[in-house]
């Protein structure tokens, strides 16, 4: 038995460093082929099982790219997934963006030069809490268009526009039969959820998407994702919590997971959602053990929704997404090493499961079950070297039963299944890794205090050591209240709020005038009422103006309006400011949606009855002074005529604010808190940092413990209950200079300046805790000490696996306990059994260190501290910068 094992670890080991050479220098990869069969993608002549990691390259800085692809490849991904962006490629008809961060080649060919593949995910509907799902505004005033069905304008300019990245693509030889990265394209997305609002001409578009794109002759596969109905040569593909029983619609068809939803949005004045690392490896596993073939993490990286980019309504400037990666691409732990871990078990299995054409099935137990995939080297090329005689064996043993460990046996062995769990068994005996036992490390995020914005003029910075009153002083000035410039406009009537703004900004005044006699006073005083100003439907915010004083705000999605409102005798200017706070991005007849105000609009309450002012002379005025003016550019911000801010003035709506700051030592991610200010714009150095808004989620509906078992929803292990959504805001250092950065605030409903600070965000404390029983690291697998058979996979012991992010190097151990330790991370006390040199080994072994590994066992620690009692070895370590400390590797 132990000759069979070794040798399938031997076979094992040599596919691992198949795929690890594979790619080649220069071209990326030599050029290969894609094509597939009911099993698998097929490349360059052989199968694969994929997985992939979501990263829109929009949502990062193309700084920030490189890294955020080598800590996927490091996570054990294969490929890069992404949309693409038609409003931000083609931002005005037929003027393309293909720069800074729409730089959609150069991401694809960085994601080339390490080493992975590519998924082209081109739409051009993407959704992605995306403002408008992607599409451009300028979509919709084509005469006679409608979005998404058999509709002449639509498909035209929806075939011009990815006939365009196809090219593109072409030209830059990034196609897999190019020696590029890209094998897999996507067309349309998640239709299959709309098709039936738009009936027969549904159904129609479909047909023609599916043959326009398999017409451009990109050379690789084409997938539609949740559209069952997917045509012919286009794959179907699964988009969910949970894809173990997605089956294609033709059994010539791989089974695809285009969105494995690691997490969720979210929106101003909610939760903050969290999915449980050890659901989400369940879901994984249980997609490979019934069939599953590529796997992609929506997202790998969420990132932020810089400027106006976040869909809607509502959505936050943040797409943490709770992914393995955070937004400020530090690794999420233990998410980001479990799952390292769970691809790394897959992989051990990947020649078994590239090689059957699907699993045996053996059931263990009421809801208990086994799905073996058995290799025969005759039956795949990618090895001919070993004997032909040799077969390889995985399994996985899965135990749904959200309650109860079950222990089941499978080929004569006993094996204990924790709920809601799976079991890899490389070899079909030993089991690598249990989705339900993290052996990764946690890592406690913090955010530090590093500055506040410091003067109001660049040339009178100061030192870091002076200190002056000066000091924390900012500038302000007043954004006029309704029309501002000539560049305004009469009509009589309401007009839609896009067909006036085109999204150029959030902001479209509408004013108009209304006399008021001596009778209505009169009426109002004898009657005891109030005029009312209503309006049938309006989103997503309403401030109400009378003679420029703000009486009346208004939040919410097509809501009816019902301000209370105060008229003073003659005339008196009505203002009306409507917003959008990111446009529809999901959901049929996007083009018809729109935004501001719907139905009628009237003043209730007068003498002689109602005054319908749906078609009354209106004046109407796009955005605001400042934004049009660019006062938060460098070049423009000097022309606003600002004045100095005293300490004690009072929060102040409308106004513009603006400060200096030196950007932070260090190369920690940078954070603005704004969480003294209401609700605006940021901008840095004329960067959009994106909205800002201070509403609080809901007390309750935050568990005080998750239980990963059981099925996932957006719901389940809610955080930040009681707590403002969203308080910090992404700055890339990329956008920072060293000293007098520009930051300039909009603030509409007042807040105080002068308590913003710039934070420094950072993994400063880790946490491992592993028992003796734990699994060996992965990698062991792979040991030449294994492979040879000198050591049995069962004769090496768990380790604990410690890692600062990169730059950074473990200063001290804050605990380390051998024996029988309580509590968890940064709670962690001794035990009764404990042994006595457990700080000290530990301490030598990781301390001044990037990374570093302990061993679990009684000889790691001098001894059996008690015998006849299960170990845990539990350790907390802190980082901090290694900037001018040397560094060592384990």
């Amino acid at each position: 038995m132990v000759g069979f094992e070794n040798k399938a670890v031997l076979k094992l080991l040599l596919v691992y460093l198949f795929i690890q050479f594979s790619v080649t220098c220069g071209n990326f990869f030599q050029p290969f082929n894609v094509t597939y069969d009911h099993r698998a993608l097929i490349i360059d002549g052989k199968r694969r099982m994929l997985i992939s990691g979501g990263i829109h390259y929009p949502r990062a800085t193309p700084q920030m790219w490189p890294d955020l692809i080598a800590k996927s490849k490091e996570g054990g991904a294969d490929a890069i997934e992404s949309y693409t962006f038609w409003n931000g490629h083609e931002p005005v008809k037929g003027q393309y963006n293909f720069e800074g961060r729409f730089d959609l080649v150069k991401f694809v060919k960085l994601v080339g030069d390490s080493g992975l593949y590519f998924l082209l995910r081109i739409g051009p509907y993407v959704c992605a809490e995306w403002n408008f799902g992607g599409f451009p505004v300028w979509l919709r005033d084509i005469p006679g268009i409608e979005f998404r069905t058999d509709n002449e304008p639509f498909k035209r300019e929806m075939q011009r526009y990815v006939t365009k990245i196809v090219d593109l693509m072409r030209e830059e030889k990034l196609f897999s039969w190019q020696g590029g990265p890209i094998i897999l394209l996507q067309i349309e997305n998640e239709y299959g959820n709309m098709e039936g609002s738009y009936g027969r001409k549904g159904k129609e578009y479909v047909k023609w998407a599916a043959n326009m794109a398999l017409g451009l002759g990109a050379g690789v596969p084409w997938v539609m994702c949740k559209q069952t109905d997917a045509p012919g040569d286009i794959i179907d593909a699964c988009n969910n919590y949970y894809c173990d029983g997605y089956k294609p619609n033709s059994p010539n068809k791989p089974t695809i997971w285009t969105e494995n939803w690691d997490g969720w949005y979210t929106s101003w004045g909610g939760r903050l959602p969290h999915r449980p690392v050890e659901d989400l490896a369940f879901a994984v596993a249980r997609f490979f053990q019934r069939g599953g073939s590529l796997m992609n993490y929506y997202m790998y990286f969420g990132g932020t929704n810089f400027g106006r980019t976040s869909g809607g309504p509502f959505y936050i400037t943040s797409y943490d997404y709770d992914a393995p990666i955070d937004e400020y691409g530090l690794r999420s732990e233990p998410k980001w090493g479990h799952l390292k871990d769970l691809h790394a078990a897959i992989k051990l299995c990947e020649r078994a499961l590239v090689a059957a054409d699907s699993p045996q099935y053996t059931k263990l137990g009421p809801q208990q079950e086994a799905h073996v995939y058995w290799e025969n080297t005759q039956s795949t090329g990618l090895n001919t070297s070993l004997s032909e005689s040799q077969s390889t064996c995985s399994a996985f043993l899965a135990n749904i039963d959200e309650h109860n460990t079950a222990t089941v046996t499978f080929r004569g062995k006993s094996y204990s299944l924790p709920p809601w769990s799976v079991s890899i068994l490389p070899d079909c005996s030993n089991v690598a890794f249990n989705t339900a036992k993290v052996g990764a490390q946690t890592a406690m995020k913090v955010v530090e205090y590093a500055s506040s914005p410091k003067i109001s003029a660049p040339e009178l910075v100061m030192t870091k050591n002076e200190v002056s009153g000066i000091a924390e002083s900012w500038m302000s000035v007043k954004e006029p209240i309704g029309i501002w410039s000539e560049n305004n406009f009469t009509v009589q009537g309401m007009l839609e709020h896009l067909k006036v703004t085109k999204d150029e900004s959030d902001y479209l005044w509408h004013m108009t005038r209304i006399y008021v006699s001596d009778d209505d006073i009169a009426f109002w005083e004898e009657n005891q009422v109030s005029p009312t100003l209503v309006i049938d439907s309006m989103r997503d915010v309403l401030r109400v103006f009378i003679n420029g004083k703000l009486i009346g705000s208004i939040t919410g999605h097509w809501v009816k309006v019902e301000q209370p409102v105060q008229f003073q005798q003659g005339y008196n200017d009505l203002i009306l400011l409507s917003q959008t706070v990111g446009l529809q991005n999901y959901g049929a007849f996007l083009e018809k949606d729109g935004a501001g105000f719907r139905g009628q609009i009237k003043l209730t309450g007068f003498k002689n009855g109602d005054i319908d002012f749906s078609k009354a002379s209106w004046i109407y005025q796009v955005g605001l002074k400042g934004e049009f003016q660019k006062i938060f550019t460098l070049e423009e911000n000097e022309k606003a005529g600002w004045t100095e801010l005293k300490l004690d003035s009072t929060p102040s709506t409308f106004t513009w604010y603006k400060a200096y700051f030196d950007s932070p030592d260090g190369s920690e991610p940078v954070a603005l808190d704004l969480g003294s200010m209401g609700k605006g714009q940021a901008w840095v150095n004329g960067h959009h940092i994106g909205r800002y808004w201070n509403l609080t989620a809901p007390i309750d509906g935050c568990p005080n413990s998750c239980n990963y078992r059981g099925a996932y929803g957006s719901n389940k292990c809610m955080t930040n209950c009681g707590k403002p959504t969203q308080t910090w805001y992404h700055v890339p250092r990329s956008w920072l200079q060293a000293s007098n950065n520009l930051l300039v605030i909009f603030e509409e409903t007042g807040g105080n300046p002068f308590e913003i600070s710039v934070k420094l965000r950072d993994s400063r404390i880790l946490c491992a805790q592993v028992s003796e029983s734990h699994y060996p690291p992965l990698d062991q697998w792979l040991h030449p000490d294994v492979i040879d058979g000198k050591v049995s996979i069962n004769d090496i012991r768990p380790q604990i696996r410690l890692q600062c992010e990169d730059g950074h190097i473990m200063s001290s151990i804050e605990f380390a306990s051998y024996g029988t330790p309580h509590g968890s991370c940064q709670n962690f006390s001794k035990g009764n059994c404990h042994s006595s040199n457990s700080l000290s080994v530990v301490s030598e072994a990781c301390e001044g260190r990037n990374s570093c590994w302990v061993e679990v066992s009684n000889s790691g620690f001098g001894g059996d501290p008690c015998r006849g009692v299960l170990k845990t070895l539990a350790v907390e370590a802190r980082c901090v910068s290694s900037s001018t400390i040397g560094v060592s590797q384990f």
